[in-house]
């Protein structure tokens, strides 16, 4: 009984070690077989290298492959392990032949590993020993249960050691023959195979001699096997090895560099063309030859494909490799102060809540808000002009003008949804200034803008900008733009005049480009972005140190750039004209409103619906003349006498001081004849201040205040103007009418009395 018992025991002993061993062999092998670095690499979107950056250990290690191209495999499999798709992991021939060669030589001379061995080996990284042979044995015949044939011997190539700190097939290829794996030859492909079998002896840049011997023998193998014949073998021993490691392609490396700190250690196909990428490239280095003349040293540019959100060229800088002058910052995604590049925006936003039609009077006249006073470019005032050519010819005044009847909160609010993310600051931080540069923006956002502007005129959803090919989250943006008032903006800002001395509109083979430019305050930054039914091109030009250059103005630097690169481009028809989002109207030819009851001259247009809820003209009104028409009379003071009534065009005071000096066409209406009539419309209005502005006085050089310059226009132009602050009298004026004093702190008023009786008052407050 006592031994049937031992028995039992043995084999439930032998049993419990047979399962033991069973379980350790099936969790052997490690779930990561490699715990190394990877270095980032980035591809075009149809796999072509741009570049890439060094893995964190030191080693040109390209993320792992999952199959080898065939003539590669062939080599490999030739020159390593011939009989590596025919057995498990080892091959008991090749370890009998490498024992039997290893004593009768005394020494190691063969170490009888399949691919498979190595591959273990490489993942190990332990010292050669007998021990160790026997463990890679096991664990070999372990991979060969988890993965296939093709995926071991990428495994293999991935970490194999090429010479120096090159490692795997894909860092090997690009390093000593400048190409991809798939475009090697055999000569090419010869070399590599045999370089991992003593990496540290034997490669380009040591041992040659052997090195071409051990490639031409292999090469002399696949002769005698047919894998080749002989014109092939023969070019193949033609071909020389290669010398130093060659540096890697360098395209797009600020593209490269942002994914090396996104997808780092990761392997990404962009969207990028590398062809239209390199060709931009080209073309920015020439600009930055000229611009670096005038101390102009940076400029970037951005190109989207429209129809897919897809960035196809990414220049972030130019001279990467030069370490000096900010070269290395990336200035699209670099905040920077905007100019006038969001004034389209503003423009788009009033014309789709009915605030204003395209062509509504805009005032272009001398303004202070509270200490804030802009300036337009020109300096110069124009009194009124219509909101399309205030967008199309960028003007500072009328803009902050339409701001201010928008809304900064409402403007600030459209951005952030339109995907600013520069603004981090309220609304109130920001003010009026916000549409003339007074906030930052990146060249990234301001085109993801414009392209789903163009989006929206295409009838597809809006996207955020993509730079990863096939990606499926692909974030849709917020469906904020509508196609009727974009076709009206691209319609204002396609008319803008452009660098070119000739006319584009009569070349017919020139395309219609849709483009805005924008100048920082001080001439730091000059911006240009274009739209094409097929792209969006973004262009920055200026120093990333933020330092300003006089003739930094994105007319005349971002401008030039931004249609060089529309001409490297493949031209495309203009948008078709979104119909059904419009509706006809009759609007005032002079003022741009909707016709009014005394307006003569008019325009039928295509408006959209919530440009009919805006005001008719208040401009045009019905006048009583004497015959001659010298004199506006009430209807019933002239007795007998015949009078005429005329349908006249005016503007407020001010605004008809600056137009008609721009507009000769433009008349005033005649005074009241004396003792006939008494003006009811206002004849003065004050510049500067506003009522109610509160004010604050600038202090002298000798620490004294400042004083404060009350500016006045009166219809008039011979009118005497009186001036009384707080019931003081202070002084009269004629033609100008313009005062400085020196007014106390707190709450004042200040009249003015012309010689015909009008007063006129403002209340300001002296901080």
């Amino acid at each position: 009984m006592g031994c049937i018992n031992n028995k039992m025991n043995i084999k439930k002993a032998i049993i419990t070690m047979i399962v033991l061993l069973v379980i350790c062999y099936v969790f052997c092998l490690p779930r990561q077989l490699f715990n190394e670095t990877y270095s980032t690499v980035v591809t075009d979107y149809q796999g072509e290298l741009l570049g890439a950056r060094i893995a964190d250990d030191g080693q040109w290690r390209f993320p792992e492959r999952r199959t080898v191209p065939e003539k590669m495999t062939i080599c490999m499999i030739e020159f390593e392990d011939r009989h590596f798709f025919y057995h498990w992991g080892v091959n008991p021939l090749a370890i009998g032949r490498a024992i039997i060669q290893n004593i009768k030589e005394k020494r190691v001379v063969s170490g009888g590993s399949t691919i498979t061995m190595q591959t273990i080996r490489l993942a190990r990284n332990k010292s050669r020993t007998i021990g160790e042979k026997l463990i890679e044995m096991i664990l070999a015949t372990r991979l060969e249960f988890r993965y296939s044939k093709k995926d071991i011997l990428g495994l293999y190539a991935s970490h194999a050691p090429f010479g120096g700190n090159v490692v795997g097939l894909d860092a090997a290829a690009w390093r000593y023959f400048g190409h991809a794996v798939d475009q090697l030859s055999w000569a090419e492909a010869a070399t590599l195979a045999v370089l991992p079998n003593a990496p540290a002896i034997i490669h380009p840049g040591k041992s040659r001699e052997a090195l071409l011997k051990k490639r031409n023998r292999l090469l002399n193998r696949l002769l005698e096997s047919g894998r080749i014949d002989v014109s092939t073998y023969e070019l193949a021993l033609s071909e020389p090895l290669p010398d130093a490691p060659l540096p890697l392609p360098q395209i797009a490396p600020h593209l490269v560099s942002y994914f090396n700190t996104v997808q780092k250690g990761k392997q990404t196909i962009s969207t990028i063309d590398k062809g239209i990428q390199q060709r931009v490239e080209d073309l920015l280095e020439r600009w930055n030859n000229e611009f670096r003349r005038s101390d102009i040293r940076n400029m970037a540019a951005l190109v989207v494909d429209v129809e897919t959100n897809h960035i196809v060229a990414y220049c972030g800088n130019v001279c990467f490799n030069e370490q000096v002058s900010g070269n290395q910052v990336d200035i699209i995604r670099a905040p920077r102060s905007t100019g006038s590049i969001l004034k389209p925006f503003l423009y788009y936003a009033a014309l789709q809540e009915g605030v204003i039609l395209p062509r509504t009077l805009l005032p272009d006249i001398p303004v202070n808000i509270n200490g804030f006073s802009p300036q337009n470019f020109n300096m110069q005032y124009e009194g009124a002009v219509p909101a399309s050519e205030v967008i199309a010819r960028s003007l500072n005044i009328p803009s902050v003008q339409l701001l201010r009847q928008y809304s900064v909160p409402k403007f600030y609010s459209f951005l952030k949804e339109m995907g600013f993310t520069t603004l981090t600051k309220p609304a109130g931080h920001y003010g009026l200034s916000l549409i003339l540069g007074g906030a930052e923006a990146t060249l990234w956002d301001v085109c993801g803008g414009y392209a789903n502007m163009a989006r929206a005129l295409l009838g597809v959803d809006p996207l955020s900008l993509a730079l990863i090919q096939h990606k499926e989250n692909a974030i849709k943006g917020k469906d904020i733009f509508q196609s009727g008032a974009v076709w009206q903006v691209f319609d204002a800002i396609k008319e803008v005049n452009r660098p070119e001395e000739i006319d584009w509109r009569i070349i017919p083979s020139m395309q219609t480009i849709a483009w805005k430019t924008g100048t920082s305050y001080g001439f730091r930054d000059a911006w240009a972005v274009g739209v094409t039914k097929r792209y969006v091109v973004g262009v920055w030009v200026g120093n990333a140190s933020g330092e300003g250059k006089p003739g930094l103005v994105g007319a005349r630097t971002a401008g030039p750039v931004m249609f060089d690169i529309f001409n490297l481009l493949p031209s495309s028809r203009w948008f078709d004209q979104p119909y059904p989002e419009f509706t006809e109207a009759e609007v005032c030819r002079y003022s741009g409103h909707l016709k009014g009851r005394y307006c003569e001259e008019t325009d039928t247009v295509l408006l959209l619906p919530n440009g009919l809820r805006t005001q008719t003209c208040p401009y045009h009104h019905l006048v009583n003349l004497t015959t001659d028409e010298n004199f506006r009379v009430y209807e019933n003071c002239m007795g007998n006498e015949t009078t005429i009534q005329r349908k006249w065009f005016t503007l407020p005071p001010v605004w008809e001081w600056y137009y008609k000096q721009h507009h000769p066409e433009y008349k005033q209406l005649p005074p009241f004849k004396s003792g006939c009539g008494e003006d009811s419309r206002q004849v003065m209005q004050f510049i500067y201040p506003e009522m109610n502005a509160h004010v604050y006085l600038p202090k002298q050089m000798d620490g004294s205040p400042g004083q404060m310059t009350f500016e006045l226009v009166h219809s008039n132009r011979n009118a005497i103007v009186y001036w009384h602050l707080d019931e003081t009298y202070l002084s009269s004026t004629q033609d100008f009418h313009k005062i400085s004093i020196i007014p106390s702190k707190g709450k004042h008023s200040m009249t003015v009395v012309d010689d015909e009786g009008n007063a006129l008052s403002v209340t300001f407050h002296v901080e």
